[in-house]
């Protein structure tokens, strides 16, 4: 009996070990993530960093001196949908 789940074409399973979701915990990843790729979109930050809602900890990043550029950008969800999305440039902190 073949025991694989999910359909061969489905996206890779990212499992994520961030137990702490608070503000400050999505705050430090993000800051890791662009610190160390350079920029994240919307999308990927949802995806690979399990924070469903980037834009309020950019702004925060934003207000505690971190300089982080915004470009709308296209891309394209695991479900082949296209959508109009920021992609966020990190230039550095203050």
């Amino acid at each position: 009996m073949d025991n694989k789940k999910g359909h061969p074409k489905a996206a890779p399973n990212r499992t994520h070990q961030h137990n702490d979701n608070s503000a400050n915990s999505q705050r430090a990843r993000l800051i890791e993530h662009l610190q160390e790729h350079g920029s994240i979109t919307t999308i990927e930050a949802r995806r690979d960093l399990d924070i469903l809602a980037p834009a309020p900890r950019i702004l925060e990043l934003r207000e505690r001196g971190c300089k982080i550029d915004t470009v709308w950008t296209n891309d394209t969800t695991e479900q082949g949908k296209q959508h109009r999305v920021a992609r966020y440039v990190w230039r550095a902190a203050a």
